[in-house]
């Protein structure tokens, strides 16, 4: 998994690339903790287009990505997921906790 960010203005847009699983939680945490410490961010895109796997461990991660940011009053998306991440975002209804941009 390759893991990156982008802050510009106020966005902060994570952007992730192959398997999303819980080898990749230190890294994950790490980037997020960026994006949501930095005081001129207030909305974190997460860009799924890249990811080609995710687990249950991936979708706990995102889930603890919401409950930080909402403390530090900033938004989170999902981005651009493709047809097999939309499929399992929607079985697990991240629509509700979400916004999840195609």
């Amino acid at each position: 998994m390759e893991i990156s960010i982008d802050v510009s203005g106020n966005k902060a847009v994570i952007i992730l690339n192959g398997r999303f699983d819980f080898s990749t939680h230190s890294e994950f945490s790490n980037c997020y903790s960026t994006a949501i410490s930095n005081g001129s961010v207030n909305e974190v895109d997460v860009e799924l287009g890249r990811v080609d796997y995710l687990d249950s461990s991936a979708l706990g991660m995102l889930l603890l990505l919401s409950e930080r940011a909402k403390i530090t009053n900033k938004s989170v998306a999902l981005v651009n997921p493709n047809e097999m991440v939309a499929q399992v975002l929607d079985r697990v209804n991240f629509g509700k906790i979400f916004k999840i941009r195609k």
